[in-house]
């Protein structure tokens, strides 16, 4: 979303702060007042003892404590207000009546701004729930829970919850609100990449940003795309995707239409409409959005999309599309077993803090896998007598420097150009330090094995000279030895195999080498996700390290 508010000063709030604060703003709610700007502040100032021209607090965690607070206000009684409102459109006034109490929002932080943090309005967020057809057999993932706004209308409806959220401030306000939930905090453009293969969720709602992706300098046209690409990945099959998107990210957009071609080869859209911005006026901004609903199964003709509903002028109208439009859900398939991070909803407090409790995770136990030093002898390499180059330009690869005891050849054939087969590598003398395994197992060829052996000579070296960089370190001058300030660099190692040789085999080798040497940091760049670096080191360690 691009609205553009006055930004204040960033602060870091504290989220036990923002709770007492929501707390206090919930007896308002209980009392059907209307939560104005004096009431607010007085509820600020006394959760965090300072006015917010102290800088301890601004006004964009002043919002944060509403949407806590209704958080709060449906959790103790949204199961008996929906009973008793058995309709969507019954719903949709108590809820619309709960969210007109609250201000609205009109300054907003600078992450929030940057990361357009604009949370869900509760009217809409029923919308989507209404469309995602909750049960209390599914598991819900929100990748961008922010606040819960979303995710407490997901409890009510008795789904368990897998909450995600990235920001710190909004993660701790969310760990707070759902104590019984682990909150993760990954790139949700990624989210398919970062969860445990056990977090198998048959319901997602999402409301990614529109425009923006962590850690990427100015507008992402594609942001919302890769957010549900990613999550309908990580989708059961027959499970039902629900997402809130900008209006213009849209199959009946041509500059969209072949993303969406690629996403119904994994899901089929069932239904798609335009909202009108004024549905997200109270959250400060205006702009249009748009209700996408996946249900996860290939389309049949993935270039075929559903006709949109239109452009729905309000919530009641978007919701009598929703009821006449979207079919019911698909048979889910569920794995065998799935580690669910939330269950059935406590009835009590007492219910909450017992599960928290239950909740933590145990000491982890160790993953780190025995090194030891991998064995090899040096040789003199002559050619063979007898035995000439061939008029091939290509000629069969074999180890010509070292030998290593055990090692199994490459499952494939491996070749070298006629020039290289006919000089010998240099002896190293570098021992890589790698699981025991490794050779026994034959988890790595011999090939594979002398790449890792050649690199770790090359990184136990340092380049001529000594260098000074500036405070961006991107500018890199000579310097004399032992200046003050002054760093080495170590040799690099270039890979340039061809394919067959299993290149991420011999990189995550690599990295498994220098992890069992302590040396903890290693940037992993790869366009496929295929071959992520967990996978890799997986394959070649059994056992993945922290990412």
């Amino acid at each position: 979303m691009n609205a553009i508010l006055p930004v204040t000063t960033p602060v870091a709030p504290a989220a036990p702060a923002i709770l007492a604060a929501a707390h206090h703003l919930l007896g308002a709610l209980e009392r059907g007042e209307r939560v104005d700007a004096p009431i607010l502040r007085a509820a600020m100032e006394a959760a965090f003892d300072a006015s917010d021209t102290s800088g301890a607090w601004d006004w964009k965690a002043a919002y944060d404590a509403c949407e806590a607070a209704t958080v709060l206000f449906f959790r103790k009684y949204g199961k008996p207000l929906f009973r008793k409102a058995a309709s969507p459109a019954a719903r949709l006034a108590a809820v619309s009546k709960i969210a007109g109490l609250l201000p609205t929002h009109t300054r907003r932080s600078e992450e929030s701004q940057a990361m357009q943090q604009f949370s869900t309005p509760a009217p809409l967020g029923l919308a989507a729930m209404t469309a995602a057809a909750i049960t209390p057999t599914d598991i819900v993932l929100e990748p961008s829970a922010g606040t819960g706004l979303l995710a407490i209308l997901a409890e009510i409806s008795g789904g368990a919850l897998l909450l995600n959220e990235l920001a710190d401030a909004r993660a701790d306000l969310l760990a707070s609100l759902f104590p019984a939930v682990t909150v993760t905090r990954f790139d949700a453009a990624q989210i398919d990449d970062y969860l445990a293969p056990t977090a198998m969720p048959s319901v997602v709602l999402m409301n990614p940003p529109f425009s923006v992706l962590a850690n990427v300098s100015g507008r992402v046209a594609d942001a919302a795309y890769r957010h549900i690409a990613s999550a309908l990945a990580r989708l059961v099959d027959g499970g039902r995707l629900v997402a809130i998107t900008g209006a213009n990210f849209g199959p009946d957009r041509a500059e969209w239409r072949d993303a969406f071609v690629r996403l119904q080869e994994r899901g089929t859209i069932t239904f798609t409409a335009a909202i009108d911005g004024s549905v997200y006026a109270r959250h400060g901004t205006t702009i249009d959005t748009r209700l996408v609903v996946f249900d996860k199964r290939p389309a049949a003709d993935p270039a075929v999309f559903p006709a949109s509903a239109g452009i729905a002028p309000d919530v009641a109208t978007l919701l009598g599309w929703i009821e006449a439009q979207i079919p019911a859900r698909l048979a889910v398939a569920r794995p065998g077993a799935v580690a669910l991070t939330g269950r059935q909803a406590p009835r009590t407090v007492r219910g909450y803090l017992a599960r928290a409790a239950a909740a933590r995770p145990a000491r982890l136990t160790s993953i780190e896998p025995e090194g030891v030093e991998l064995d090899y002898e040096t040789v003199d390499w002559t050619p063979p007598e007898g035995a000439r180059l061939t008029d091939a330009i290509y000629e069969e690869y074999a180890l010509q420097s070292i030998r290593i005891p055990g090692a199994q050849p490459h499952p494939t054939k491996l070749v070298q150009s006629a020039a290289m087969a006919s000089v010998a590598p240099p002896k190293p003398s570098y021992r890589p330090m790698l699981p025991a395994n490794i050779v026994a197992d034959g988890l790595l060829s011999d090939a594979q094995l002398e790449t890792i052996i050649y690199a770790g000579e090359a990184h136990d070296e340092f380049l001529a000279g000594s260098w000074a960089m500036d405070e961006t370190f991107d500018l890199v001058s000579a310097a004399p030895e032992g200046a003050e300030g002054a760093v080495r660099f170590r040799r690099g190692f270039m890979l340039g195999d061809g394919t067959g040789a299993g290149k991420g085999r011999q990189s995550a080798g690599i990295i498994l080498d220098n992890w069992l040497r302590g040396r903890r940091k290693a940037v992993w760049i790869s366009k496929s996700d295929k071959l992520l670096l967990s996978r890799l080191c997986g394959s070649v360690s059994s056992r993945d390290p922290p990412i």
